[in-house]
């Protein structure tokens, strides 16, 4: 175990110890087994608060014969360690890898309970950069949040980073990482488990829970186009059920983008702004997603500032 992961394991038993999980809130941490050696942590359809903790992405980890993956660990310390207990809860195989599926804070500021196991962290090339300059931002929001501090130590930097295609062997289980042009990030990461055709998709894939742009409306669409050829028999969404259908739940998510991006482009061709386009644009979509209000306007103005310029 190399010195740095010893001293971030030093800084995480300081916050286990001042903010203990309890026994009840590991008990309401339910993992579902999707398919044998597959198991997903269903987060909440909510913001991220006090009340929840960060608890609210898909979260989970795949079981070969040698050991362990970890795929995204939550939206807070105390997340990453109801997610490893739920590990050594259901084997004693160690954890030789934590994959980031993308930057953002619900899926990774858990990471910090698997680094003291020596595990590979592993991620989207351009990760480091983009955590890299959110990073305070992150820390000194969620430490008003959850009311306690979170030092630098929570955001663990990659050991391997990813460019196009690399497959990682858990023993008798070879998983698939692609790394993806910008499209919901520019940090996109997929995993495709080849034993039981299944595909972790991350924030690629929002069901029930409204997409949310953090990158390129054009570039994301492509990707969804890209990805349905993608032979697997189920999804991990980043957000929603813990497996659905593939490709078929990509449709609505194809949809709301779609009418977002060609509803800007009429305001944009008739000289409109981007006001007018905040306050008119695929409101007729607002009965199909939960967290509408939250972040709709938001993502009309991320697709108007892109497309402007096309």
């Amino acid at each position: 175990m190399n010195v740095s992961k010893l001293l971030s394991w030093s800084v995480l038993a300081a916050l286990i110890l001042m903010s203990p999980v309890t026994v009840a809130e590991l008990r309401a941490f339910e993992v579902s087994e999707i398919t044998p050696g597959v198991f997903v942590h269903q987060g909440r359809i909510e913001p991220m608060s006090a009340g929840n903790l960060g608890d609210i992405a898909n979260i989970g980890f795949i079981v070969g014969e040698r050991c362990v993956a970890v795929i995204d660990t939550g939206g807070s310390p105390r997340v990453g360690i109801a997610l490893r207990s739920a590990v050594e809860a259901r084997t004693n195989k160690p954890i030789c890898y934590v994959i980031n599926t993308h930057a953002h804070p619900d899926h990774v500021l858990g990471n910090n309970a698997f680094t003291g196991q020596d595990a590979t962290f592993i991620t989207h090339e351009d990760y480091a950069q983009a955590l890299g300059a959110r990073m305070q931002i992150y820390l000194e929001r969620f430490s008003a949040l959850y009311g306690q501090p979170l030092s630098a130590d929570v955001i663990v930097p990659p050991d391997r980073t990813v460019a196009t295609t690399v497959s990682i062997n858990l023993g008798n289980r070879v998983l698939k990482l692609t790394a993806l042009p910008t499209g919901h990030t520019n940090t996109d990461l997929i995993v495709y488990d080849v034993r039981s055709a299944t595909l972790w998709t991350g924030d690629t894939l929002f069901v029930h829970h409204i997409p949310v742009l953090d990158g390129s409306i054009n570039g994301w669409l492509a990707i969804m186009q890209r990805l349905r050829y993608i032979q697997a028999r189920r999804a991990v969404p980043g957000h929603g059920p813990a497996t659905v259908a593939w490709p078929r739940a990509l449709k609505a998510q194809r949809g709301y983008l779609n009418t977002v991006a060609e509803g800007v482009r009429a305001v944009i061709d008739r000289s409109g702004t981007i006001e007018q386009a905040i306050d008119t644009v695929g409101y007729q979509t607002c009965n199909q997603w939960l967290l509408f209000d939250e972040y709709h306007r938001r993502n009309v103005t991320a697709a108007f500032v892109e497309l402007e310029w096309e």
